[in-house]
């Protein structure tokens, strides 16, 4: 329901915005992002470093100034280690991460060499697959969070329409919630949840293509 209601009001909102749009940008990114760890009491959920792919539509606001919408893909493993459920640390899941925001972008410079920064809010849809049945006895549920991100870079513009985007990202659940873990064919029948807040980093580039209106 928070996913639909997010993607509604950031159609409403970007309508309303491209109407009186100077310029237009497009942005695709690929990369990599950090890995991260959850600490609960002596036990933590270890996420791996894995692949980041994403899309950004910008409408140009003001002079140097973008209103965006963002979709992001993660897609990293998870392991776990549990004094109860598994005292090594053992692999969990393939967790599938989809992080749509609203936000925005400044340039710094109005040339060929584009530094920028920018941020936005949102949701994080975080998706478990593929799950070790011998630590969990059943499959994992899928959890949408409140996210926000801040990110930074430079475009380096090509020509007038095509350029180069170098990006980083910091990323933030507010609330993480998605894992409950209970005894699988080898385990007990107990089970703990995990609810704490991690940052993800992330690397990556791409091609931007803007058209001036």
């Amino acid at each position: 329901m928070k996913k639909t209601l997010l993607i509604l009001a950031a159609a409403c909102c970007l309508q309303s915005v491209s109407v009186s749009a100077q310029a237009i940008e497009l942005t695709g990114i690929y990369g990599y992002q950090l890995g991260a760890k959850l600490n609960y009491g002596s036990n933590y959920l270890r996420f791996d470093s894995g692949s980041q792919a994403g899309v950004v539509l910008g409408f140009e606001t003001a002079n140097e100034l973008m209103a965006e919408l963002t979709y992001i893909y993660q897609n990293a493993d998870v392991n776990i280690r549990d004094v109860v459920i598994s005292p090594q640390e053992s692999y969990l899941a393939d967790l599938q991460a989809h992080w749509i925001q609203i936000g925005g972008t400044r340039y710094f410079r109005d040339d060929n060499i584009k530094p920028f920064l920018g941020g936005g809010l949102g949701l994080t849809v975080y998706s478990p697959s593929d799950e070790n049945f011998d630590i969990v006895n059943r499959s994992l549920d899928n959890e949408t969070v409140f996210s926000f991100h801040f990110k930074g870079g430079v475009n380096f513009m090509l020509s007038e329409v095509v350029g180069i985007n170098l990006r980083a990202d910091l990323m933030f659940p507010v609330n993480w919630g998605g894992f409950y873990v209970g005894g699988g064919t080898g385990g007990v029948g107990a089970g703990v949840t995990v609810s704490s807040t991690a940052v993800v980093g992330a690397f990556s580039g791409g091609l931007v293509f803007r058209f001036d209106r």
